[in-house]
C-alpha cells in the first residue's frame, strides 16, 4: 500500500477491505435502466497487445516492498507480495475483470452455479479437465475440502486470519464424476464466488502443521502458469519459473523475479536496471516524464544541452561565475569549502544526468488503484461520539477540491468516491453521499449549534507557562496565544454572528503535550479563526494579557497582509477600567507589531498633507473627516485622543470601505462589521478541538496536504484542529487501530464482496467479554443495527440484483452515521519499461501473468483482439 493512503495492511482479502429518527434512504438508481455502478473513474493502461508480438522469453523484474513473509495469503502476516505470488503460481476459480467483476476462471472451470436454493443452497463446480497439480495429481474435491476445513473456524488450531464464507459451508463432497465439487451451504450465501480464490493443495491446507508452518517459505505443489522456484530473504528476491506442467497459454515470460526495493530508492533501480516494473509516487514518475521529454528535446547526456532540473538548475551564471571567483579567491579558507561544494554538486549533477538518461527507457503508466482515501472520524468519545458533530465535518468538506489537490496534478481523473462500499464501475457501486449531503458551511453550523456548541461561550483554560516568541510559538493556536500570554485563564467572547470562521481561545498548550507523548514528530494547531490581514493585529503577545478585551470580527488568514482583503478584520474593543486598560493595550499593539504600522501611518499622513498643501478643497475636506475621527474616539472612552490611537484610526480610514481596520477601537458590544468570524465554539467550558493525526513519512506528502485542507475547511466552521504527525510504522498501529485520534486519513482497498468483506470495517462494535470493545476492522467505532441488518440480509440473499441493492441501502446508511467520509480514489502510478507489455497500472484487473511479456523487435504494442 502507498504512503499517500496510509492504511490497514493487507493481511485479508476483507482488509482488501442517526441511529436515531427515521432516515430516509434515497432512492437507488438501481430500479432504473441505467447501471449505477457505471464504469471506472479510470481505465487500466497495461500495454495490451496481442501474444503473437511478444517476444517468448526473458526475465522481468518487478518491484516489491519486502520479500513475503508467507506465501499462505490466508494467514495473518500476508502481504501484496503474497497476493503476486499467489496469483502466479495457484488456482483461482475467479479473477477481477477491468470493471472490477468476477468472472469465472476458464483454466481451472468450466461452469459453476447454484444448483439448489432449497433446502439448502448447492454450487456445482465443474473443472478444467486438464487441470493438474506440478505432481501430476488433478485438482478436486479434496482440495476443496481440505481449505473449507482449514477455514471454516471450527478449528482454532490453524491459524487463520479470516474464515468469511468458509464458516457458511455445510459439507463438500465429490459429484457426478472425479471434475465435480458439490459444496453445500448451512446458510445461504450471496457471495459464493469469493471461495477457493486462490486454491492450495491439500498438502498444505490437510493438517494445521502443514497450514501454519509449510507454506510460509515453500510451495512444493502449485498449478499456474509459473512455479515457485526459489525465496531467498538475503537477495530480497522470489524467483518464480514456468510451470513445465501448465495446460494454459504458455507464459510469455521464463522467468519472474519479484525483487524487494523500498518505495524512496525505486528511482535509483530503475536507473540501474535492476527493476523493469515498480509502483512509484508522483515525484518519481515527473522524473521519468521529464526524462522522455528530455529525450524528444536532445538536452541531457550525451547531448551537450544540460539539463533544465535537477541540482545544478538552480545555478545560474552569476551563482556559477560567484561560485569560480571564491573557489581561486585569496581567502584560502572559503575557497577550500567552495571548491568541496563544487566538487560534490559536480557529483551530483553527473549522477542525476546518468539516471536521467537510464530513465529514458522507461514510460509512467497511470490509472486509479481498487482502493480509496477516507477521512475517519473516532466516535468512541469526545466531540465526535455525537452525530450531530461529524455531520457537520462531513458537511464543511469540499470532497471535490480534496480529489483535485491529489489527482489533477497527475492526469488523473478528479472526482470523489461515493460510496464505501465499492467504487465506480463494481456492481455494488451506487452514489449514496446524498443520504449525507453534500458540502454547506451554513448547514454545518447549524448542526454544530444544534449539538450545543455556541461561539462567544466561556472556555476554561488550564493556566500556562508563559511561551516565548519565535520558531515555537509558530506551532500554536492563534487566537490562544494572547490569552497565554498573561499567564491567567481568559474566556473568549464575541459579538459576531457572522457565516465564516471564529475566534478560539482553545488551550494551545494541549497540542505539544499530546504528541510528545504519543511520539509523534510534530504538531501543529489550526485554530477556528484566522489571524487579521494586518500584521498588528496578530493575537500572539508576550507581554500582557487581554484582560478586559473582546475581539470581534477576527478572520483573516494567518499572514495574508494583502492591503484589499475583503475579510472583516479584528476590532479590539476596550472594557471598563478605561486608562489602565488602555496603556496595556497600546503597549501590547507595539509588541505586536503596531509600531510598524504607525510608521505607515505617518508616512501616509505626511504624503497626504502635502498633497492637501496644493489643493484647498482636498485639505479641508480632510481635516473635517479627521475632526469627526477625534470626535468618535472621545465618545467611545476617556483619553483616546493620543497619537498611537489617531495613527491606529487613520490607517482604520484607510481601509474603510472593506469594513473596518485592524486594530480599530470601539464601544463593546459593537458587532462586527462585514463578514466577521465569530468566537470559539465551546460547550461545557470546553473549546471545539479536534486531534488529527497525520502520517509522517516521506512518502505521505499527497496525504499531509489533504489534511490540511481538511483542517482550513473546518476552521470555516468553528473547528480547530490540532495536526499531530506521526512516524508511518506506528501510524496505524498505535493510532488508528488502538483508536488515539480524532480524524485521520487512511485508505481501504474495495472488495468485489463488499456483502462479506466491508461488513468487518463498518458492523456494530460490541462489548467483549473482558470489557473492551470489539471493534473488529471498524476503526472509528461508528455503527449501527439497521447497517448490520442490511448487511446479513445482503449476503443471505442469492438473487444478484436484490442483493446489491440490499448493499447500496446500507451504504446509503453508513454515509448518514459519518463515521468515516470517502474522499478520492487512490492514484496508481507505475513505471514500466516500454518495450514491457500487458503489464503496468491494472488498475481492478488480476494481473494474467501468462501474457505478459517484452515485445519483438520492431513490435509495438496493440490492442488484443483475443482472449
Amino acid at each position: 500500500m502507498s504512503h499517500d493512503g496510509v492504511g490497514p495492511r493487507a493481511v485479508m482479502r476483507s482488509v482488501a477491505f442517526l441511529t436515531a429518527g427515521v432516515l430516509a434512504v434515497p432512492a437507488l438508481a438501481g430500479c432504473s435502466e441505467k447501471d449505477p455502478a457505471g464504469k471506472p473513474t479510470a481505465g487500466q493502461e497495461i500495454a495490451p497487445t496481442e501474444r503473437g508480438r511478444i517476444a517468448d522469453g526473458g526475465t522481468l523484474h518487478w518491484a516489491v516492498d519486502a520479500v513475503p513473509e508467507t506465501l499462505n495469503a490466508f494467514q495473518a502476516d500476508a502481504d501484496a507480495a503474497t497476493s503476486k505470488v499467489a496469483g502466479a503460481v495457484l488456482p483461482s476459480m475467479y479473477r477481477l475483470d477491468a470493471n472490477g467483476r468476477p468472472q469465472r476462471n476458464p483454466d481451472y472451470l468450466e461452469s459453476a452455479k447454484v444448483v439448489d436454493r432449497e433446502p439448502r443452497q448447492v454450487v456445482l463446480y465443474k473443472l478444467n479437465q486438464q487441470a493438474v497439480w506440478s505432481d501430476g495429481r488433478e485438482i478436486g474435491a479434496a482440495d476443496f475440502a481440505a481449505q473449507w476445513r482449514a477455514l471454516s473456524g471450527k478449528d482454532t488450531a490453524y491459524w487463520t486470519a479470516r474464515n468469511a464464507g468458509y464458516d457458511r459451508i455445510e459439507k463438500i463432497e465429490r459429484g457426478a464424476n472425479d471434475l465435480e465439487v458439490r459444496v453445500t451451504f448451512s446458510k445461504p450465501y450471496a457471495d459464493w464466488q469469493s471461495l477457493f480464490s486462490p486454491l492450495y493443495p491439500k498438502e498444505v491446507m490437510g493438517t494445521p502443521d502443514a497450514f501454519n508452518d509449510g507454506a510460509r517459505r515453500k510451495l512444493k505443489v502449485t498449478a499456474g502458469p509459473f512455479a515457485l522456484d526459489t525465496v531467498d530473504k538475503d537477495s530480497g528476491e522470489v524467483r518464480l519459473k514456468r510451470n513445465p506442467r501448465w495446460w494454459g497459454r504458455p507464459a510469455k515470460l521464463s522467468e519472474l523475479v519479484l525483487r524487494a526495493v523500498p518505495r524512496d530508492k525505486r528511482t535509483a533501480a530503475l536507473a540501474d536496471g535492476k527493476v523493469d516494473l515498480a509502483e512509484i509516487d508522483s515525484s518519481e514518475a515527473h522524473r521519468i516524464t521529464l526524462a522522455a521529454r528530455d529525450k524528444d528535446k536532445g538536452q541531457g547526456k550525451g547531448n551537450g544541452a544540460p539539463l533544465a532540473h535537477g541540482p545544478g538548475a538552480a545555478l545560474t551564471p552569476g551563482k556559477s561565475l560567484r561560485s569560480w571567483a571564491i573557489a581561486h579567491g585569496s581567502d584560502e579558507e572559503a575557497a577550500d569549502e567552495e571548491i568541496l561544494a563544487r566538487k560534490k554538486r559536480g557529483k551530483a549533477v553527473a549522477k542525476y544526468a546518468d539516471e536521467q538518461s537510464s530513465l529514458r527507457g522507461f514510460e509512467v503508466r497511470k490509472s486509479l488503484e481498487p482502493a480509496f482515501t477516507q477521512l475517519a472520524l473516532n466516535g468512541e468519545e469526545g466531540p465526535l461520539a455525537d452525530e450531530r458533530v461529524r455531520r457537520a465535518v462531513a458537511r464543511a468538506l469540499d470532497r471535490d477540491e480534496l480529489a483535485r489537490v491529489v489527482l489533477r496534478p497527475l492526469g488523473l481523473p478528479a472526482e470523489p468516491v461515493g460510496s464505501h462500499l465499492a467504487l465506480s464501475g463494481q456492481q455494488a457501486y451506487a452514489d449514496n453521499s446524498g443520504a449525507l449531503g453534500g458540502q454547506d458551511t451554513k448547514e454545518a453550523r447549524a448542526l454544530l449549534a444544534d449539538a450545543g456548541w455556541v461561539s462567544g461561550g466561556p472556555v476554561k483554560e488550564e493556566q500556562k507557562e508563559k511561551k516565548a516568541a519565535g520558531a515555537g510559538a509558530s506551532k500554536e493556536p492563534a487566537a490562544s496565544q494572547a490569552s497565554e500570554a498573561s499567564g491567567t485563564p481568559t474566556d473568549s467572547e464575541s459579538d459576531s454572528d457572522s457565516d465564516e470562521g471564529s475566534g478560539s481561545s482553545e488551550d494551545s498548550g494541549s497540542s505539544g503535550s499530546s504528541s510528545s507523548s504519543d511520539g509523534s514528530e510534530g504538531s501543529t494547531s489550526s485554530g477556528s479563526s484566522d489571524s487579521s490581514s494586518s500584521s498588528s493585529s496578530s493575537d500572539s503577545s508576550d507581554s500582557s494579557g487581554d484582560d478586559g478585551t473582546y475581539i470581534v470580527g477576527e478572520e483573516g488568514k494567518p499572514g495574508d497582509d494583502k492591503p484589499g482583503d475583503s475579510r472583516a478584520p479584528a476590532l479590539l474593543v476596550p472594557a471598563p477600567l478605561a486608562e489602565l486598560q488602555r496603556v496595556a493595550l497600546l503597549d501590547q499593539a507595539y509588541v505586536l507589531g503596531v509600531h510598524g504600522q504607525i510608521e505607515k501611518a505617518n508616512k501616509a499622513k505626511k504624503a497626504k498633507k502635502d498633497k492637501q498643501r496644493k489643493a484647498g478643497k482636498k485639505q479641508r475636506v480632510g481635516e473635517k473627516r479627521q475632526a469627526e475621527t477625534e470626535k468618535k474616539q472621545k465618545k467611545d472612552g476617556p483619553g483616546t485622543s493620543g497619537k498611537v490611537e489617531k495613527n491606529l484610526a487613520r490607517e482604520g480610514k484607510s481601509q474603510i470601505q472593506h469594513g473596518g481596520a485592524p486594530g480599530a477601537y470601539a464601544p463593546k458590544g459593537t458587532a462586527a462589521p462585514g463578514r466577521a468570524a465569530a468566537g470559539p465554539l465551546a460547550k461545557n467550558g470546553k473549546p471545539l478541538t479536534l486531534r488529527f493525526v497525520l502520517p509522517s513519512g516521506p512518502g505521505s506528502q499527497s496525504l499531509r496536504a489533504v489534511g490540511e485542507r481538511i483542517a482550513r475547511m473546518l476552521e470555516r466552521i468553528g473547528i480547530r484542529t490540532e495536526i499531530s504527525k506521526v512516524a508511518d510504522e506506528s501510524y496505524f498501529k498505535d493510532h488508528i487501530a488502538s483508536g488515539q485520534y480524532d480524524l485521520a486519513l487512511y485508505s481501504w482497498p474495495a472488495s468485489a464482496f463488499p456483502a462479506t468483506d466491508a461488513r468487518p470495517i463498518y458492523s456494530k462494535p460490541v462489548p467483549a467479554a473482558d470489557g473492551s470493545l470489539n471493534v473488529e476492522q471498524n476503526y472509528t467505532r461508528v455503527g449501527t443495527d439497521q447497517v448490520d441488518q442490511l448487511f446479513d440480509q445482503a449476503i443471505a440473499e442469492l438473487d444478484p440484483g436484490e442483493s446489491r441493492s440490499l448493499v447500496r441501502k446500507a451504504d446509503a446508511r453508513i454515509w448518514a452515521a459519518a463515521g468515516s467520509i470517502p474522499l478520492y480514489q487512490r492514484p496508481q502510478l507505475t513505471a514500466a519499461r516500454t518495450n514491457l507489455a500487458n503489464a503496468g497500472a491494472f488498475g481492478f484487473q488480476t494481473p494474467v501473468y501468462e501474457d505478459m511479456g517484452f515485445l519483438k523487435k520492431g513490435a509495438k504494442p496493440q490492442a488484443s483482439t483475443a482472449p
